[in-house]
């Protein structure tokens, strides 16, 4: 991929800011490469054709990195110490805001210095987008780390637009009341004009937060916000559910070699009768627990036979320095290990446990060779698995065991809804989903592929930015100086 140092953008019209830049520095000849992900894949177009930039720290504490372009593309790092990633990153945004808006699956730690290090750098984010945006230039902010960065940044330039998107679910006032600084946070979402939700509830939720903390009036998904001058504007919080790149996928799927590695999968496998798949970075929200306890039980009941079914689990490495983390690979790994010293045979693994990340070919090929795939997340934002599972089913088949936690339970209705606390009932899902005829398996997998592909990535990224340029519009009408309305009226 291109890439080659310059001077900051002067005045870019259209910004992302992000904790992460959309590159990775490759570690074998310190070049470049364009990360994988579809946030990437829906605003890289839109920052190519406006001469955008991209503010976002590059990946490696400790390192000063000037602005550089790739790919038509200006990006920006903001540089992070080793201390920064400690307190900021893995402490407050993965051991305060994380485990917190998850429902408290895990127990969050408040600690004043995570905070104070949180409010540090994203001044330094908020500041660096100020200096590379053109005036009424369009700035969106995403996710959880960055919560604070809209407010920061009108203060810094009021003439901008701010749209503000959480990633992540957003929780419930009763257990949001628990963080120290949650009117700071409220404040600083705020900040946004317009602040895009996974879920309806998630932005009632937020909403919720706003008038029992703030007081401000909430209606239909507006919000009045008093300015500084002793106005009041207005700003949108509603739900805008992200997706995929669906065409990269049904794409993908349909390739010969494609088609093949999932048959060689199924070959090392011993060919099983069904193969069962999850893939989930390893995290405790995920319920990969619950799932192996299920599925253990089914094959020590004998509803489920090791010589017939293989489950294969990709568990890819995550935040692997935080202690909740390394407690729960132990936890799944031993799990792992107890499963398959009861029921392996000779020939037959009842887990193919893989901690790695894969490639999106490996993954498609995975997809393919599955037939039924288990999301029992125990509460997530959205879980884009789920749908990249659905857009690579180009043959029809399949069944999608999907956890009613999940922001993609709200759309993908034709999956096999659990509740994956409900470890019977999780049981009775995975064996309806083997079970399941083909005609109905194919009836399900038709109205799911037409709901991922009619709603895509790129549909996601249109609706939310429609709305940012209603309040440009807004806006400008607003701006419109009397003396010259009053002249084309006398004209």
């Amino acid at each position: 991929m291109s890439a080659h140092a310059a001077e900051p953008p002067v005045g870019a019209d259209f910004v992302v800011v992000s904790n992460r830049l959309p590159v990775d520095r490759s570690t074998d000849d310190g070049g470049w490469r364009r990360s994988p992900g579809g946030l990437v894949a829906a605003l890289e177009p839109m920052i190519q054709s406006t001469g955008g930039a991209w503010v976002g720290w590059p990946g490696q504490p400790d390192i000063e990195v000037d602005p550089f372009s790739f790919d038509g593309m200006e990006l920006v790092p903001v540089s992070l110490s080793t201390d920064d990633v400690e307190l900021f990153y893995e402490g407050f945004s993965n051991d305060t805001i994380w485990p917190l808006y998850h429902d408290v699956i895990s127990p969050p730690a408040y600690h004043r210095e995570w905070w104070e290090a949180y409010v540090r750098v994203n001044e330094r984010f908020a500041k660096a987008a100020a200096s590379v945006a053109a005036p009424d230039a369009t700035v969106w902010v995403h996710d959880y780390q960055l919560q604070l960065v809209p407010r920061m940044l009108r203060e810094l330039r009021p003439d901008v637009v701010i749209g503000y998107f959480h990633h992540i679910p957003f929780p419930a006032y009763g257990i949001y009341a628990q963080l120290p600084w949650r009117t700071q946070v409220i404040e600083g979402l705020l900040g946004a004009d317009v602040i895009g939700f996974q879920r309806v509830a998630d932005a009632g939720n937020f909403a919720r937060a706003v008038r029992r903390r703030l007081g401000y009036e909430t209606k239909a998904g507006s919000i009045r916000v008093p300015t500084p001058d002793g106005g009041v504007r207005t700003a949108v919080a509603k739900a805008y559910p992200i997706s995929i790149d669906a065409a990269v996928y049904d794409e993908l799927a349909r390739r010969p070699e494609v088609q093949g590695r999932a048959r060689e999968i199924r070959a090392s496998l011993g060919d099983p009768a069904v193969v069962l798949f999850g893939v989930d970075r390893l995290d405790y929200t995920k319920g990969i627990g619950h799932r192996l306890k299920a599925y253990g039980e089914l094959l020590a009941e004998h509803r489920l036979d090791v010589e017939d079914v293989t489950l294969v689990q990709v568990a890819s490495p995550s935040r692997e320095r935080v202690a909740a983390y390394m407690q729960l690979r132990d936890e799944i790994e031993l799990t792992v290990g107890r499963i398959n010293g009861d029921h392996d045979t000779v020939g037959h693994t009842a887990i193919r446990y893989l901690h790695h990340a894969y490639p999106r070919e490996e993954m498609v090929a995975l997809y393919l060779a599955a037939d039924v795939m288990l999301v029992t997340a125990l509460r997530d934002g959205m879980n884009l698995v789920a749908k990249e599972y659905v857009a690579s089913r180009v043959d029809g088949r399949g069944v999608l065991v999907l956890s009613e936690f999940t922001g993609a339970a709200d759309e993908l209705t034709q999956a096999v809804r659990v509740n994956p606390h409900d470890i019977d009932g999780l049981k009775d899902a995975i064996m309806t989903a083997i079970e399941m005829p083909e005609h109905e398996q194919r009836r399900r997998m038709r109205a799911l592929r037409r709901r991922v592909r009619d709603h895509d990535v790129a549909a996601w990224s249109r609706a939310f930015l429609r709305d940012l340029a209603t309040v440009r519009g807004a806006r400008d009408a607003d701006a419109t100086p009397p003396a010259a309305t009053e002249g084309k009226d006398r004209g």
